[in-house]
């Protein structure tokens, strides 16, 4: 009889090797991964025990799915520079803006919302909030990709209501939060991310080793470097793991996810070119 993989709830060791070797069984996809790798860890770490009893169990048990509302238009890379506002009426939040390149935001119950709720400048002004999806007051426009997918999506906040309690940590701290959010999305999910990066490098070699594209001296060099790649990726998330601090995003953090889909975008190029006409 088949069984569903239950995550482990030890310390970070136990987290590594649950992570490596469901990887390593080539398990498929966890479809909670928002909830279970980065809302789960951050009300662990900063969320009130009411928050805690609501919603770490519904994620555990796979019964509600989350999504990840940090880019904006004007806001990717400077985090900072959010404009989506959180108004206080009564015992709610009304939230009026939009988020863009928002992963599953189609399928989500739940996203977590870094939004404006004071004058303050930057990142003094943000406070981190738990939105429900499902109200009129929340759009989503799927982005479709060429491959006919549609992962990712925009997401339009027009008055979206959620509960005056759902704020992670304190109003206007939410940068706090949303910083350990990030290291925790840069820590134990990827060293698993960077074994299933692993499997596609071995396919790639395997093609190329059967219709002899590896007797090419320019892709065996390819190869070999995108092999140094993984491993340097690999000792930057253990360095990143041995020194992180519960809610700090340690400063090596900060250049793996560059690192990763830089090297994945080049690691997508040279199966082309292994492939050859059959890629297209």
């Amino acid at each position: 009889m088949a069984t569903r993989a239950r995550r482990p709830t030890g310390d970070a060791p136990e987290q590594v090797i649950f992570q490596e070797e469901y990887t390593r069984a080539r398990g498929p996809g966890r479809m909670g991964h928002i909830g279970e790798e980065l809302l789960g860890p951050t009300l662990i770490a900063f969320g009130s025990d009411a928050q805690k009893r609501r919603f770490l169990p519904p994620i555990r048990a796979a019964q509600e799915r989350w999504c990840q509302g940090y880019s904006e238009p004007n806001a990717g890379s400077d985090l900072a520079n959010v404009q989506t506002r959180a108004e206080r009426h009564g015992d709610e939040w009304l939230v009026t803006g939009q988020k863009i390149w928002t992963s599953h935001a189609h399928t989500a119950d739940w996203c977590f919302v870094i939004c404006r709720t004071s004058d303050a400048p930057r990142h003094r002004g943000l406070s981190y909030l738990l939105v429900p999806m499902k109200q009129p007051e929340v759009t989503v426009r799927p982005i479709r990709q060429l491959t006919g997918t549609c992962e990712f999506n925009e997401v339009f906040f027009d008055g979206a209501r959620t509960a005056v309690d759902n704020v992670v940590g304190e109003v206007d701290g939410g940068w706090r939060v949303a910083m350990g959010t990030l290291a925790f999305e840069r820590g134990v999910s990827t060293l698993s991310q960077q074994l299933n990066f692993a499997n596609e490098w071995q396919q790639i070699v395997d093609v190329a080793r059967a219709n002899g594209a590896l007797t090419d001296p320019r892709i065996r060099d390819r190869v070999v470097q995108a092999w140094i790649g993984l491993r340097i990726m690999r000792l930057n998330a253990l360095r990143v793991l041995a020194g992180q601090r519960q809610g700090e995003l340690d400063r090596a953090a900060m250049i793996l996810k560059l690192h990763w889909s830089t090297w994945h975008r080049d690691l997508g190029e040279l199966a082309m070119d292994v492939l050859g006409a059959r890629g297209l």
